[in-house]
C-alpha cells in the first residue's frame, strides 16, 4: 500500500507540473514567438502594439506570469540618450496648471515653433554675455521683434521678462519692444539669451543720451560762417529738433514752431533752456534771429534733466520722420546702439540731413553717437576766433566746425550766453536749412559733398580729429550746388 501510495503520488505531482507547464511554453511557442520577446526586451520590435499586449495585466488585475521582463524595466527608468545632440529651442510660453496645452505653433497666428518650458536661470545663450559700454538702463532691453503681439507675449513669458511698451517702428520697419528685466539679470546676459529665438532681431540696451551743453557775448555765428543775416532764410523748410522741452511763449519762437510732440507724456517738464535755444538758434525771430528765419520747427520732446533713452530717442525719431521734414538736429550724445545707426541709415535713406553734435566729452573720450554713425555730420564747436573749445570730442567723425563758444540764444528765462557742441550743430542745421531754402530739389548726398569741398581749413591741412573739413563757409556751399 505504501509503495502504491508512493507511485500514485508520483504520477499526480507529474500531471500537476505538466499542467503548469502549458501556459509559459504557450507564450514562448515556436521562433516567432521567441524572437517577439527578444525585440520587445531591446525595445526594437516594430510591431509594438504586440509588445504592449505582452504587458497587460489580465482581468484580475495581477500582472501574468512572464510579462514583464527586467531589461524592458531598465530600459523605463534610465531613458536611452538621443542620437544626435538637441538643437537650442526656441522657449515656449509657460502654462499656468490645469490649463490646456497651447495648439501646435503651425497653428498660432504670429508664433513659430516653440520648445520645452525653460526658467530664466536655466536659459541657453547660443551668444555669449555682451560687455554693454556706455550708460544703459539697467533693466531693460530693447529688441525689435518678427511677429505679432502674441509673439511679443510669448518671448516675454519664455525667457522671464516684463512687455513694459511695444510699437510699430516707422524708421526701424519692424516692432520696437521694450522689455523689463523683473528678476536682476544683467543686461548683457539677457541679450544673449534672447538671440536664441529667431524672432529677436535686433538686440540693444537702452542706452542713455546727453544733451551737449558746456557751461556759459553777441551772436558772431553769421560772420564766421559767411552767412548774411539780411538774406538768411529757410523759409518752408522743415526742420526736426529732438531736445527737452520748449518755451513756446517766448518772443524768439512766435510762428516758429510748426508741431510738437513729446515722446516721455508721463515725465512732468522742468526744464526748456536747451530745446529753446536750440529752436531759436536756427530758426529764431526778432532780437535773437536764428540762422534760417521762416523754417518750420517740428519740435520732439525727447529730455528732461539733460537725460533720455534709446527708446524715447527712436519714438521721437518716428515721429520726425513721419513730419516730412528735410533736416534733423539731434545735439545729444551717447554710446553705440545698433537700433540708433538703423534708424539714422533709414532716415539718410529718404533723403533726411542728418545733424548731430560731436560731443563735449573731451580730447580722450570715446566716438559720441549719433555723429559716429555714417551719413551723419558730426559738427564740434569752435569760438570767435576759430578756436577749437576745449572741451570737444575728437576723432575722425568729427566732420564740420561751427560756432557753439558763448553765444547769445534764447532760453526759458528769455535768453542766455550758451556753449557747447548742441549749439554748434544748431547753427550747421540753420546753415543747410538756407540752402534748401535756395535749392529745394538739393540731395543730402550733395549737401553733405559741398559742406566738405567748402570749409574753411583749420588745424592740420586737410580733414584732422579736431576741426574735421574746417569751419562751415556757407556761402561757399551754396555756390557749389551742383
Amino acid at each position: 500500500m505504501a509503495a502504491e501510495a508512493v507511485v500514485r503520488f508520483a504520477v499526480v505531482l507529474a500531471a500537476a507540473m505538466t499542467i503548469a507547464a502549458v501556459p509559459a511554453s504557450a507564450q514562448t511557442n515556436g521562433t516567432t514567438g521567441d524572437q517577439t520577446k527578444i525585440d520587445c526586451r531591446n525595445g526594437t520590435n516594430a510591431a509594438g502594439a504586440d509588445c504592449a499586449k505582452d504587458n497587460e495585466k489580465d482581468g484580475s488585475g495581477a500582472s501574468r506570469p512572464g510579462a514583464v521582463f527586467l531589461p524592458a524595466l531598465i530600459v523605463d527608468l534610465f531613458p536611452n540618450p538621443a542620437e544626435t545632440p538637441v538643437p537650442v529651442p526656441t522657449p515656449a510660453p509657460r502654462q499656468d496648471p490645469g490649463t490646456p496645452p497651447p495648439a501646435p505653433a503651425d497653428k498660432q497666428p504670429g508664433t513659430s515653433a516653440g520648445g520645452p518650458i525653460v526658467s530664466p536661470t536655466d536659459l541657453i545663450a547660443v551668444q555669449p554675455p555682451r560687455a554693454v559700454v556706455g550708460d544703459f538702463v539697467p533693466d531693460e532691453v530693447l529688441v525689435t521683434v518678427d511677429g505679432d503681439a502674441g509673439a511679443v507675449q510669448q518671448i516675454a513669458a519664455s525667457f522671464g521678462l516684463q512687455v513694459r511698451s511695444q510699437r510699430q517702428s516707422r524708421l526701424l520697419g519692424t516692432t520696437l519692444v521694450r522689455f523689463g528685466i523683473p528678476d536682476g539679470r544683467p543686461v548683457g546676459v539677457v541679450l544673449a539669451q534672447l538671440a536664441a529665438d529667431g524672432r529677436t532681431q535686433r538686440r540693444e540696451p537702452n542706452h542713455i543720451y546727453s544733451l551737449q551743453q558746456a557751461a556759459g557775448i553777441v551772436n558772431y555765428a553769421f560772420d564766421r560762417i559767411a552767412l548774411d543775416a539780411k538774406q538768411a532764410s529757410g523759409e518752408n523748410v522743415r526742420v526736426a529738433v529732438i531736445d527737452t522741452g520748449i518755451d513756446d511763449t517766448n518772443p524768439a519762437l512766435a510762428g516758429v514752431i510748426a508741431a510738437q510732440f513729446d515722446a516721455m507724456p508721463d515725465v512732468p517738464i522742468e526744464k526748456r533752456d536747451h530745446g529753446t535755444s536750440i529752436d531759436g538758434l536756427i530758426a529764431g525771430v526778432g532780437a535773437l534771429e536764428g540762422m534760417a528765419p521762416g523754417a518750420r520747427i517740428y519740435h520732439a520732446r525727447a529730455f528732461e534733466g539733460g537725460k533720455s533713452t534709446m527708446d524715447v530717442i527712436l519714438s521721437a525719431l518716428d515721429w520726425a520722420a513721419e513730419q516730412n521734414v528735410s533736416i534733423i538736429n539731434m545735439s545729444f550724445v551717447g554710446p553705440k546702439n545698433d537700433l540708433l545707426g538703423a534708424a539714422c541709415r533709414n532716415a539718410r535713406a529718404l533723403g533726411m540731413v542728418l545733424v548731430a553734435a560731436a560731443g563735449n566729452n573731451g580730447p580722450k573720450a570715446p566716438y559720441g553717437y549719433p555723429a559716429a554713425f555714417d551719413g551723419v555730420i558730426a559738427v564740434t564747436a569752435t569760438d570767435a576766433k576759430d578756436a577749437l573749445m576745449p572741451q570737444a570730442n575728437r576723432g575722425a567723425y568729427v566732420f564740420i566746425s561751427a560756432p557753439g563758444v558763448e553765444m547769445v540764444a534764447p532760453s526759458g528765462a528769455g535768453s542766455d550766453v550758451v556753449t557747447g557742441t548742441s549749439f554748434a550743430a544748431a547753427i550747421v542745421s540753420g546753415a543747410i536749412a538756407n540752402l534748401l531754402h535756395a535749392a529745394p530739389g538739393r540731395s543730402a548726398d550733395d549737401i553733405e559733398k559741398a559742406l566738405a569741398a567748402t570749409a574753411k581749413d583749420l588745424g592740420p591741412k586737410g580733414r584732422d580729429n579736431d576741426f574735421g573739413y574746417g569751419l562751415l563757409d556757407i556761402k561757399a556751399a551754396e555756390a557749389a550746388r551742383q
